[in-house]
């Protein structure tokens, strides 16, 4: 199976072995939880999905490897204890606390979140000393004298042994105790992944071309040669931070993250002809209007290769654009909810200090809910982001309203909604230049190319699968998009996500 299908089986094994009965006891007791065992090529995503998992369904998560653990740090350290057994009094070896164990102690206790997920990797590379423990731990949830605390389901991951030397095969016996899933590295997926992380757009239309090239293994003379789907998206990063500190991405950048020597030459070659063509077609100017009616005849009568990779920066950039404008609605939707309760106490209540203090208390409270989500260690950066904006704007109005002296709650709330409404303007002033830019997008592709080639099918297919320009397209409404819908129905998906947008005009 592919990391999408991985993904959703095991969320519905973990929804499985998290649902309980009347009494509130787990309806699959915890020694009959068969682990998951998630075998496949390294760094093809095992571990981001973990993460994906937990936050899509509110629990923690606590990640360790396993090649970094002696007998000692997994099981715990041994000591003497006194005991008396009818009347004689003997020494007993015990064992302190595993570090496994008192790690998701901790997370209950800084996030409050009391289910999650146990994720072990590198589970078939554990060393010597450590693998006869195994078998307990996986039948029985235990490490060294203590339990997996009940709630926390274990998933495991490793590397087939054409991988990884260290690799030690598990018995049928420590087998047949978990549940296995075999991944293989697959394109199309990781695309769907990358496209939502917004990894460079020079990447995907490489790898568009170049499918081959997205994965793989391969036993040299000069040793290994590889490629991996973390070595891409790592890349990534590393070239947006090169380009945004004007540094020149060189081959020698390359090579450190994608250890092919065909591929760096070829993807090297192609980044620099990528970055010809954002010279040329200047993506700011398509979508500002303001493009030179020169580059229409040369993007007309360009190669295939050029004219796709000028569709996909025009598409990267348009997309991207979209989803700011969508997160910022979602920010100031998000401070809605707290400001509508300040405003109806407001209203009732005449005491400035009553809704200065309320005010205080909902921002830190705001406050004190991020920290308990970054210590469950599922909280994703989108998120993160998102409610640091939210905390920001609920502390801007704090700082103004503790340094006035106010007659009256109203006169107080007054001051707290200009601020809001001024967010509010930026959001509509944003909105209107977005709408304008998608207008001059559709505009560039007609006139450079032809209104049903390709290129047009190209940035309808993306306009309709990405869920937040489904959302702008309709709530705003795109005149060039419905033109060419013809063939793509837009609805059934669209009132879904409707529902999570709200009028944010009326606070």
């Amino acid at each position: 199976m592919n990391i999408k299908e991985a993904k959703l089986y095991i969320e519905d094994s973990i929804k499985m072995y998290l649902k309980k009965d009347e009494d509130g006891e787990y309806r699959i007791p915890i020694e009959r939880q068969r682990p998951i065992f998630l075998l496949g090529a390294p760094g093809i995503g095992k571990t981001a999905i973990m993460e994906q998992i937990a936050a899509d369904l509110n629990i923690a998560i606590v990640s360790y490897s396993m090649t970094h653990h002696t007998r000692q740090s997994a099981l715990g350290l041994p000591f003497i204890a006194h005991k008396e057994f009818d009347g004689v009094e003997y020494d007993v070896s015990e064992y302190t606390m595993s570090e496994i164990i008192a790690s998701i102690y901790d997370v209950m206790r800084n996030s409050d979140i009391r289910e999650g997920i146990l994720f072990l990797d590198e589970i078939n590379c554990v060393s010597e000393t450590l693998a006869p423990s195994m078998l307990q731990f996986l039948q029985y949830k235990v490490f060294g004298r203590h339990k997996v605390p009940e709630g926390w389901v274990i998933v495991t991951a490793g590397n087939p042994p054409e991988y990884n030397k260290s690799v030690r095969d598990f018995d049928v016996v420590t087998l047949d105790r978990m549940k296995i899933m075999e991944v293989e590295a697959d394109y199309s997926t990781w695309k769907e992944y990358a496209k939502a992380k917004e990894l460079h757009p020079a990447i995907i239309s490489f790898l568009d071309i170049n499918k081959d090239y997205f994965y793989s293994v391969e036993t040299t003379v000069k040793g290994k040669n590889y490629i991996t789907a973390r070595g891409w998206e790592d890349l990534s990063e590393m070239i947006k931070l090169y380009e945004e500190s004007g540094l020149s991405v060189k081959q020698t950048l390359i090579e450190q993250y994608l250890r092919n020597d065909k591929v760096v030459r070829e993807f090297s070659a192609y980044y620099d002809i990528y970055k010809k063509y954002q010279s040329i077609y200047n993506v700011n100017e398509i979508l500002s209007g303001t493009i030179n009616d020169s580059i229409y005849g040369k993007a007309k009568s360009a190669p295939l290769d050029e004219r796709m990779s000028v569709m996909s920066m025009l598409i990267n950039e348009v997309c991207h654009r979209i989803k700011e404008n969508i997160f910022y609605s979602d920010v100031l939707r998000d401070c809605l909810v707290p400001l509508k309760a300040i405003k109806n106490d407001s209203e009732e209540n005449n005491d400035v200090s009553v809704i200065v203090d309320k005010l205080i208390k909902i921002t830190d409270a705001r406050r004190e809910s991020l920290l308990k989500l970054e210590s469950s260690g599922a909280l994703s950066t989108k998120v993160k982001k998102h409610n640091k904006l939210v905390i920001n704007i609920l502390s801007e109005c704090v700082n103004v309203v503790k340094t006035k002296e106010y007659t009256s709650s109203k006169e107080c709330f007054s001051d707290i909604k200009d601020i809001f409404d001024s967010k509010t303007a930026l959001y509509k002033d944003s909105t209107v230049k977005v709408k304008e830019e998608l207008h001059n997008a559709f505009m560039f592709v007609e006139k450079a190319f032809s209104d049903n080639g390709n290129e047009m099918l190209l940035l309808m297919t993306e306009l309709t699968v990405i869920d937040e320009c489904v959302i702008f397209i309709t709530k705003y409404g795109s005149d060039d998009y419905n033109r060419h819908n013809q063939d793509m129905m837009l609805s059934n998906k669209s009132d879904d996500l409707l529902k999570r947008i709200s009028d944010i005009d009326n606070l």
